[in-house]
């Protein structure tokens, strides 16, 4: 059986299955297929921080979500007795959602865009030129399957059989942490709103609600460490505050983690996302949020190559901005799991250092950006830079909740100026109707912010630097006597 596809993504999990929402909102029939022959169950992945929310707001499931999760509004570290309460703005704040949830609202979605997944279909083949990928897919029955697209995701997880099809390295090693996971149902005071860590001399352990009352805890335990039905209430007894008893447990497992980046992420038509690309540390709930990122700027782009508005060159940014994504949080991440393993004495000289930093408020100024995302920077690979930045406005490569994206169903860059810039944005969104949407913000320097389709600052400055961006903008551009007005 032979089958044509425009994008095909092997793997259903949550990356893949965002992969395909975002392509099919976007008007590309991207099809998916995958080897298992039911969706994962389970929690796994909880925490959806506000980058994800995003997503899942122009999907039109934020709503929902939210009637499943559990919203929390402060992270809250427990040291030597003092509790280190950090409020979070909304635009900080996690919201708390099983995996399984994810999973099912997603593939809802996929289904109301026109779209389903093959399962039971395991990929074992693979070939390209420049035209196309030719993928051989195996039936449970035996029978095999030839399908050729023009584009092809790989999201098949940290055994991906599509990356080591493509000949890719998955350069890195295990962390030489072992980890509890264990879920139940809490008795004893703890605060239900926030995400705690309560960081004892034994080490640390964290304690997270979930919906319908139950919790999740976790912590990394000394290697060798027996599982039973008790070995969480001890986590829970030695670094925790007394008086909490975890029962009812749904979940108990140990695990250990691996810190790899894939390399090269794009092999000519073939891409990789999720946990085929990068894997990491569990600590700070990373990694839902950096498939899902992979996602999204590879949607925009790949959908604006297909609808003739962009030149395929700009997939090549791909790689570069999602490998340093990947690097940057695989060190962010690999720095919390191994504060978690300290010596005593460097147990007391973390918790005077959190202390010190929560009373100078450095700790609630650096924490949150940290972990709901914020702070991921792109090299400069769309917009060279043309200067230094000035004071007050968000550099090239940065996301920042003050500037953020509306939503626009024509998935343009969005401009924003101020001062008396407004006259040059509103000629550059007449000229480049299809790339660029205006909005203008009275006062201030006369000055732009070029957001890009995924919320990244593509460009920003003074209004002399302007047309220098516009430039830069017109060179992504296909066929730019297609999309400019008054040329031919």
């Amino acid at each position: 059986m032979n089958q044509r596809v425009k994008v095909l993504i092997v793997g259903a999990g949550p990356v893949g299955l965002m992969a395909a929402c975002e392509l099919r909102r976007r008007g590309v029939p991207a099809d998916i297929v995958d080897a298992a022959p039911e969706p994962g169950a389970g929690s796994r992945a909880i925490l959806l921080w506000p980058p994800s929310l995003e997503s899942y707001r122009d999907l039109g499931i934020l709503e929902e979500a939210r009637k499943r999760g559990v919203a929390v509004d402060a992270l809250s570290y427990h040291v030597g007795g003092t509790t280190l309460r950090l409020p979070l703005a909304p635009t900080m704040a996690p919201l708390i959602l099983p995996q399984q949830d994810t999973t099912e609202l997603l593939q809802d979605e996929l289904r109301r865009l026109g779209g389903d997944v093959r399962r039971g279909l395991r990929v074992v083949g693979l070939t390209q030129d420049q035209n196309s990928v030719t993928v051989t897919a195996r039936e449970a029955d035996g029978r095999e399957v030839t399908m050729e697209t023009e584009w092809l995701i790989a999201a098949d997880g940290f055994r991906s059989t599509v990356r080591d099809l493509i000949g890719a390295d998955f350069t890195g090693a295990p962390l030489p942490i072992t980890f509890l996971l264990a879920e139940g149902r809490m008795e004893g005071d703890y605060d239900t709103r926030a995400v705690n860590y309560y960081l004892g001399r034994a080490g640390v352990v964290l304690v997270a609600p979930l919906p319908g009352g139950r919790v999740r805890i976790s912590g990394a335990v000394p290697e060798g460490t027996e599982l039973t039905g008790e070995t969480g209430q001890r986590l829970l007894d030695e670094r925790g505050p007394g008086g909490l008893r975890l029962t009812d447990l749904t979940m108990n497992t140990l695990f250990t983690s691996h810190e790899r980046i894939a390399s090269p992420l794009r092999a000519g038509r073939c891409f990789l996302a999720g946990d085929a690309a990068h894997v990491h540390s569990v600590v700070g709930g990373q990694g839902l949020n950096l498939g899902f990122a992979d996602a999204r700027n590879l949607a925009w782009k790949l959908a604006g190559v297909l609808d003739g508005r962009y030149a395929p060159q700009i997939l090549d940014s791909y790689d570069v901005e999602r490998r340093a994504a990947a690097e940057q949080t695989v060190r962010a991440t690999g720095r919390m799991a191994r504060q978690a393993v300290l010596s005593p004495v460097a147990h007391r000289i973390r918790d005077l250092a959190m202390t010190l930093m929560h009373r100078t408020g450095v700790l609630g100024r650096r924490m949150p950006p940290l972990l709901s995302g914020w702070l991921i920077t792109y090299p400069d690979t769309l917009f060279p830079a043309a200067g230094r930045t000035p004071p007050g406005l968000p550099r090239p490569g940065t996301r920042r909740p003050k500037w953020r994206l509306e939503p626009d169903a024509r998935d343009r860059f969005q401009l924003i100026t101020t001062g008396a810039a407004g006259s040059q944005g509103a000629a550059l969104a007449d000229r480049l109707p299809d790339l660029v949407v205006h909005r203008h913000r009275a006062g201030g320097a006369d000055a732009f912010v070029l957001l890009r389709p995924d919320g990244f600052v593509g460009a920003s400055g003074p209004a002399s630097v302007l047309p220098h961006a516009a430039a830069a903008l017109e060179r992504l551009a296909a066929g730019a006597s297609h999309h400019v007005k008054g040329q031919s």
